[in-house]
């Protein structure tokens, strides 16, 4: 049997988590099915020391993986991932190795590691949702969407948060071997749910800046409370005591987004928990959430999280999540 080396690349103030929890995803695969062989490399031999404070012990230096052959290359994120961008040695090995690799991947922000590469030109691609800017303005040629907890583009996968990571490597695992072993390893790990790639980042949705200005917030919080209102800028305006054109300006300004926009992003959160946590009906939830209609509510809920409402309750809500054997 060909045994798969899987080989993460770690720098100095890299994210543990990045790290440890694809790793553990692969070691368990290993344990029951074997072939497969875990290595981690940095710039330096020797220990290389986390964010968190944390110390993990490179397991072979980048020169002995030159004449290795590796399956899987990953690159992991952290604070330290601009320095390490910064290495030229470090980003000529991993363009050097992942011409051979069979597949690429990068967990949060170690995309800007793969992108000065130029593993990501031309390709469609993700990182942590805080980070998706910052990406796209210092890589124009990649395609960045902040929507997806994680993307395959051909050979290269790139993964946003750091659990969304064990997310990338579990359908990694599925790719390799078959879906009931990554369900297996998946129950192992008690994940409530193995979460399909194109899920959104929902961190992300309600992401809005805090209003300074007081009508902001009192608006703010006025909408939380009443999603089945008029919502609309004149209402919402009027609340405000500003006119339409001036509280339009002035909201975005304060919050980072239009009302419209973040008016939905509410009632989207909304309808999550509902889902997740009701058996209410959809056209019940849908109302209540201010939609006005199933149809409405079906088409944003999908636009925004890129998963319909059923698949969403099938796959998130209390009663859908495995229980320990």
């Amino acid at each position: 049997m060909t045994t798969r080396r899987i080989v993460f690349v770690a720098f100095p103030q890299f994210q543990v988590l990045d790290l440890t929890g694809p790793h553990e995803v692969f070691s368990l695969a290993a344990r029951q099915v074997g072939g497969t062989t875990l290595d981690v490399v940095a710039a330096e031999p020797g220990w290389v020391r986390a964010s968190s404070g944390l110390a993990l012990a490179t397991t072979a230096t980048l020169e002995q993986l030159d004449s290795h052959p590796v399956d899987t290359l990953v690159t992991v994120g952290g604070a330290g991932v601009h320095r390490a961008a910064e290495d030229r040695a470090l980003v000529a090995w991993i363009a050097r190795t992942a011409r051979r690799a069979r597949r690429v991947a990068s967990v949060c922000s170690g995309a800007f590691l793969l992108a000065g590469a130029g593993l990501l030109d031309g390709r469609r691609a993700v990182t942590h949702w805080s980070a998706c800017d910052a990406l796209a303005r210092a890589h124009p040629a990649v395609t960045v969407d902040p929507v997806p907890i994680f993307v395959r583009d051909g050979s290269v996968w790139t993964s946003a948060g750091a659990t969304a990571g064990i997310d990338l490597a579990l359908a990694m695992v599925e790719d390799d071997h078959g879906p009931e072993l990554s369900r297996r390893i998946a129950r192992q790990l008690v994940m409530f749910v193995q979460r399909p790639g194109d899920q959104a980042q929902f961190s992300a949705q309600l992401a809005a800046q805090r209003p300074a200005r007081s009508p902001l917030r009192e608006v703010l919080e006025w909408i939380a409370d009443h999603l089945d209102h008029d919502l609309s800028v004149a209402a919402l305006a009027a609340r405000a005591g500003m006119s339409e054109r001036n509280f339009a300006r002035v909201f975005r300004d304060a919050v980072g987004r239009t009302p419209a926009a973040y008016v939905e992003a509410a009632r989207i959160e909304a309808a999550r928990r509902l889902l997740e946590t009701t058996d209410m009906t959809v056209d019940a939830l849908a109302r209540s959430c201010g939609f006005g209609t199933v149809e409405t509510f079906h088409r944003s809920f999908k636009r925004v999280l890129r998963v319909t409402p059923g698949a969403y309750r099938q796959r998130f809500s209390r009663s859908a999540r495995p229980t320990l054997a």
